[in-house]
Formats: structure tokens, sequence, C-alpha cells
């Protein structure tokens, strides 16, 4: 019998309500549904990473397996270049040696953030966004 994935407990209908939203607004674009099949050349949001028994690692962290990868950022360009996922498989030192040449790529984000909402956006009925004002 298959095991029935269900929402974490973490995971607000605020959270679904985006992700939908996004789907929805840019199909083109974005996709949320876990088959494979619709994702080619679209963002995946995995929803189901929002789990508590999901392994996701940060940037940088050596994955507990018997070869350790490390998740890394990569260029646009190697979003293009590459067509097999073994292409973008990098080992500690591969990140080192990336670093030493490419600088730290995941940086940038320090000076992307935007700040979030005080409170949440959600209007009372589901299926609409609107920010909030603070």
């Amino acid at each position: 019998m298959a095991q029935r994935l269900q929402r974490s407990p973490r995971q607000t209908p605020a959270d679904q309500a985006l992700i939908d939203k996004l789907a929805t607004e840019t199909p083109e674009l974005v996709v949320s549904t876990m088959t494979k099949a619709g994702r080619p050349g679209k963002v995946f949001i995995d929803w189901n990473q929002d789990n508590p028994a999901k392994t996701t690692i940060a940037p940088y962290s050596l994955r507990g397996r018997n070869r350790p990868t490390v998740p890394t950022p990569i260029t646009w360009d190697e979003v293009h270049a590459y067509r097999h996922p073994e292409q973008l498989a990098f080992t500690a030192d591969d990140v080192l040696d990336r670093v030493e040449r490419l600088g730290d790529l995941f940086a940038v984000l320090d000076d992307s953030r935007v700040p979030l909402p005080q409170r949440c956006p959600w209007p009372d009925q589901p299926g609409t966004l609107r920010r909030s004002l603070p």
C-alpha cells in the first residue's frame, strides 16, 4: 500500500495558496505538481520539502552518502550548458576550487533579501492575494 503524503504541520494554507497562485498565474514558468512529465523548462516548487522528515540541506553542506556531494550554487551559463545531472555533482574539493575561481555564488543572496510583511498577507477569502500594510 502506498504511503499517503500529508501536509507538514508547519505548512499553512497561506503557503499552499501562494504556491497555487504562482503555478496558476505563470504556468509557463512554475509548476507545483510532483509529476516529472510537466516539469521540463519550469521551476518546480517542491511544497513537500517543508516536512520535518525531509533531509533538505543548505548550500555547501556535505550530504551523508558514500560519495558525499555538496549542494552548490551554479551560474545560468552552467544551467544551460549541462545536459545530465551528473555534470552538476560536486565534491568538497570541487567546491573549494569553484569558490576560489568564481567566488561564493551564494553570497549575492545576502544583498537581495526582501523584508517580509509583519502580518500574514492573506485575506479571509482563499484563492486571492493581497499585501497587508504594516
